[in-house]
């Protein structure tokens, strides 16, 4: 009896097996996306971020899951979403969009992993403590848009020099990235000898109005605020610029494929790649703060001619040969 009882046991034990180690194998780490703008315009950047993932060894719905949040421009709902993000207790937060996502995503955790993409300097900003020690739990990348603001100011005085008063555009839902653009662009206009007149676009009827109100101040060129909000309106911008005879600028590529007259900034899709390189080596284990915040080194000059050419403006062929990209 004992030997049949013990060989009971030994059975019963055995057929458990299989489910305890199941139970015991640990479960598909998931990464929380928690962006302020739409998924429709950020989708080139989210597969650039599922690239870096990839050549880090994480496949989405093989061995990693991805939670999204998108907030469609609309900021106020950020904080909820963090929390929500946290709630799920997700291994990894990529925040961005806005600089308003990733500090919604450090109040809601000081103990997730958070790696943002940000368009402003992230020390000035209260992100990091440094680039190279961003310390805490906490780092990104940096695509420096903002900073860049003075370069594109100067690539429309080149272009047009007679504009003497050039008009820049902000969203004023999005301060702190507004005060980077005023700034830069102000400090910009005072060594060039050009007047910076502000205009406030937060809504695509503001955009409307701010174009008016450009050309009612006399400006004769405008320059296009960093915010995420303006790259999902680019088609509109363009469009008034065409509408209003009003020279452009932007930050984006995709702004000048849209019809403004240029831009001028960094390669997006490289960054996105970059930061999901980073989800995924906080994945193996490496801690965000021995990780530097990555900064892009190449910046690119598009240039449309069709655009050119439908507001009579000559670029030179000095200035084409220089671009990176000519749109005829």
């Amino acid at each position: 009896m004992r030997r049949r009882k013990f060989i009971k046991l030994i059975g019963c034990a055995a057929a458990t097996w299989p489910m305890a180690a199941r139970a015991q194998q640990p479960s598909m780490p998931v990464i929380g996306l928690l962006y302020a703008v739409s998924a429709e315009e950020w989708a080139d950047r989210t597969a650039a971020m599922r690239q870096g993932l990839n050549e880090s060894g994480f496949v989405e719905g093989k061995n990693v899951a991805i939670e999204y949040r998108w907030a469609d421009g609309h900021l106020d709902r950020l904080p909820a979403m963090a929390a929500d993000l946290v709630g799920r207790k997700v291994a990894v937060i990529l925040a961005g969009g806005s600089t308003v996502a990733t500090k919604a995503a450090m109040a809601a955790t000081q103990s997730i992993p958070i790696v943002f993409t940000a368009g402003i300097d992230p020390v000035t900003a209260g992100l990091v403590a440094s680039l190279n020690k961003p310390g805490g739990n906490v780092t990104g990348v940096a695509l420096v848009v903002s900073e860049l603001g003075s370069k594109r100011l100067e690539l429309l005085h080149e272009l047009i020099p007679a504009a003497k008063k050039i008009a820049l555009l902000v969203n004023p839902h999005n301060p702190e990235m507004s005060k980077f653009d005023i700034e830069s662009g102000q400090s910009a206009a005072r060594r060039l000898g050009l007047e910076i007149i502000v205009v406030d676009g937060g809504t695509e009827d503001d955009i409307e109005r701010a174009f008016a109100s450009a050309v009612q101040q006399g400006a004769a060129t405008l320059q296009v605020g960093s915010d995420a909000f303006f790259q999902n309106q680019r088609e509109q911008i363009a469009a008034l610029a065409l509408r209003h005879a009003m020279p452009t600028i932007s930050a984006m590529r995709e702004a000048a494929a849209a019809g403004s007259l240029m831009s001028y900034g960094a390669n997006p899709i490289n960054e996105y790649r970059q930061a999901g390189i980073y989800v995924g080596r906080i994945l193996k284990g490496e801690r965000p703060a021995d990780l530097p915040v990555v900064q892009p080194t190449k910046f690119n000059l598009t240039i449309n001619l069709k655009t050119a050419k439908a507001l009579g403006i000559t670029v030179p062929l000095v200035m084409q040969m220089t671009a990176d990209e000519v749109i005829e």
